[in-house]
């Protein structure tokens, strides 16, 4: 069985897309596992309503790993919830691949829900980056990692001291006691809205200071980068104050 882990907080204007879409794969044998971090609006209500069980998470690797350990499922797959699956085959496309190259861990190519023409070739060249480091230093969005069960608990899970690329962290560790691969085939499709939240080219700048900490092996562990994550807002929080 495949076990589809999403980690949230706050995610009520995101979340219902990427139900929908898993909802109307052609694919059975699946469960959904929402590893909330104690949202304040609707998240937790809107999950139940689409048949997903809820845990309490954390962001994001921290929520990733707390659904991986409700997980009934032998395959976990790591989605976000500002991901769309793109056409009604996607999961058994992926899946069948995912099987049949016999993979212990695995990510998929990448494509903008929307946004500008700089985020289309952004994505491209992030997805070339992925295919040719693949062999080794693997790399992989945390908003799409398969991973056998099996293989997620030998290397203990996702890293949760780790502030950025805590995602690629986790497929390297993988790659190097199981075999990693990019899935072919349709792009998962994914917001723009941290790009549109924080400025590209400051998002760009992280992204490149945290590769060179890769290259280093050296793993990014405070706030230096002041990096936060796309969800929305606590909107209950003027009510709070």
């Amino acid at each position: 069985m495949l076990s589809i882990i999403i980690p949230t907080y706050n995610e009520e204007g995101y979340l219902p897309r990427l139900l929908a879409s898993i909802r109307s794969q052609n694919f059975d044998g699946y469960e959904i596992v929402v590893a909330d971090a104690h949202s304040s609006d609707r998240t937790r209500e809107i999950a139940l309503q689409f048949g997903a069980r809820v845990v309490d998470g954390g962001m994001p690797g921290p929520g990733r790993n707390r659904g991986a350990e409700a997980a009934k499922g032998d395959v976990l797959l790591f989605l976000d919830a500002d991901v769309v699956l793109p056409d009604v085959d996607w999961l058994a496309g992926k899946m069948e691949q995912f099987t049949r190259r016999e993979l212990d861990a695995a990510t998929c190519l990448v494509k903008p829900m929307d946004g500008k023409l700089i985020d289309h070739v952004s994505h491209n060249v992030f997805n070339a980056h992925m295919m040719a480091t693949q062999f080794m230093l693997a790399h992989a969005p945390g908003f799409c990692i398969f991973a056998r069960k099996r293989l997620h608990e030998r290397i203990k899970g996702f890293d949760e001291s780790i502030k950025l690329a805590e995602d690629h962290d986790y497929v390297e560790r993988a790659r190097r006691i199981g075999t990693f691969r990019v899935l072919h085939g349709t792009r998962i499709r994914v917001s723009v809205r941290r790009f549109e939240r924080d400025g590209r080219f400051s998002i760009f700048g992280k992204y490149l200071l945290a590769e060179l900490h890769l290259l280093m092996r050296s793993q990014i562990r405070d706030d230096r980068f002041a990096y936060t994550f796309g969800h929305a807002k606590d909107v209950h929080a003027k009510d709070r104050s």
